[in-house]
């Protein structure tokens, strides 16, 4: 568990706390890049870490991301003109470029000089990997773009989306990085029922499926890396092997889900990233790829294919309809009685309070990846408290990665398989 302080640390992020200025150090997922896909649409509202912005495309095709908040009389922009390289405020047509300059001011007379002296701030976005990327921190320790696999293959070989969550993002980061939940939240009541294909991995050689991972209480390893961390989560298998399941978290927010196993290059692989829109809320980043082909239709993760409410960007199946629970269903079918795997942890995180109590809980050897979560985080935001420079990678190609999901022969360390992890081909 955490002290009530140590909980308050990790979770709010604001301007000015230590957690929001940690995360700031980092390239952070703001929307999708088709939510302003055309120079010159419309512009988007987008809250991320309790700042409420404005995005938009101008005429050159560059990304602005903007204070929502007009500096002359505080009208919001998302009402603005975008025109001729500018979003123009409606309300006296104060206009502003991508960087933040205000480069026309109508309602001033023509030789008044004031346009110059005024600025909205405005963040360096960038349009990478299907995603619209801010960097909201001190310019001088700007990083490189994280080369995340998703983002180095051509747009037909990856899906990706947004949605908002109702639970502050570290529970979303918390249940990405677990697991033993697979083998129950997303599980059928029979051996041969799972939601998750990850959960039961094929016989080598074979299309069959391995005998029950009846190993419920899987068995840990963590290891810090210059990424963000790595673990490791080992089941009995069969003919004295070990079933592994590698997941690399990377800093600040990205995992990638150990899937099927077979060939790495040909495989299609899925993660999440939670980003604070504020402290009781989060966006769900998911993005699926292959670093060899196009995906195929269905190919990618389920939660692309949610139904959303066009405003609010919630699933439809969401806390107001108990998330679709169906009794029957989960007396005859699965654990939950929700249908989508991706709901199922939905309720869950989103059950647990818009901000967990963890001066409550009762953690055990299978939260092992959660206890570095915190760790990591605490470090950070406490280093930035001290006037430190925490951790940050020190270049974009560290983020060049993979999970693995594979049989082990039992004699075969940790050591000796993460660096399957390693993917310096996509």
């Amino acid at each position: 568990m955490l002290t009530q302080n140590d909980n308050e640390m990790i979770t709010r992020t604001g301007p000015g706390t230590p957690m929001g200025d940690y995360l700031r150090r980092f390239w952070i997922p703001a929307l999708c890049s088709d939510e302003i896909a055309e120079p010159d649409s419309p512009p988007v509202r987008v809250k991320i870490l309790n700042e409420e912005l404005v995005a938009f495309r101008d005429t050159n095709g560059d990304v602005g991301l903007v204070d929502n908040y007009c500096p002359h009389r505080r009208a919001s922009l998302f009402f603005g003109r975008n025109e001729e390289c500018g979003l123009r405020c409606v309300y006296h047509g104060w206009k502003f470029d991508t960087n933040g300059d205000c480069v026309d001011m109508p309602s001033e007379p023509a030789e008044s000089n004031f346009k110059d002296k005024v600025k909205i701030t405005a963040y360096p976005a960038r349009d990478w990997g299907g995603f619209i990327w801010a960097y909201m921190g001190p310019v001088e320790h700007q990083p490189d773009l994280p080369e995340v696999g998703w983002a180095m293959v051509p747009d037909s070989h990856r899906k990706v989306s947004r949605r908002l969550q109702e639970n502050n993002y570290v529970q979303g980061i918390e249940g990405g990085i677990d697991s033993s939940h697979v083998s129950f939240l997303h599980a059928g009541l029979t051996p041969y029922q799972r939601d998750h294909p990850e959960a039961r991995p094929l016989r080598r050689g074979t299309t069959q499926p391995t005998a029950m991972i009846g190993d419920s209480a899987p068995r840990f390893v963590v290891q810090d890396t210059n990424y963000g961390f790595v673990y490791g989560a080992t089941r009995d298998a069969e003919n004295d092997e070990y079933y592994w399941r590698i997941t690399p978290f990377m800093m600040p927010f990205f995992t990638i889900i150990p899937g099927s196993i077979g060939n790495a290059d040909d495989l299609t692989y899925s993660g999440h990233g939670w980003i604070p829109s504020d402290d009781e809320s989060c966006w769900m980043f998911t993005y699926s790829w292959n670093a060899s082909r196009p995906l195929n239709k269905g190919e990618n993760h389920p939660a692309s294919d949610l139904e959303l409410e066009p405003r609010t960007m919630r699933a439809t199946i969401n806390r107001d309809n108990d998330y679709g629970i169906d009794r029957e269903m989960q007396r005859n079918v699965n654990y939950t009685g929700i249908a989508n795997g991706s709901v199922q942890d939905a309720g869950i995180q989103e059950g647990m309070g818009a901000i967990c109590d963890r001066t409550k809980e009762h953690l055990g050897t299978s939260d092992s990846a959660i206890i570095n979560l915190r760790r990591v985080y605490l470090r950070g935001a406490r280093e930035i408290m001290e006037g430190g420079d925490p951790f940050t990678p020190e270049k974009g190609s560290d983020y060049r990665l993979r999970s693995v999901s594979l049989l082990q022969d039992r004699e075969i360390s940790f050591n000796d398989t993460v660096p399957f992890v390693l993917n310096k081909s996509s």
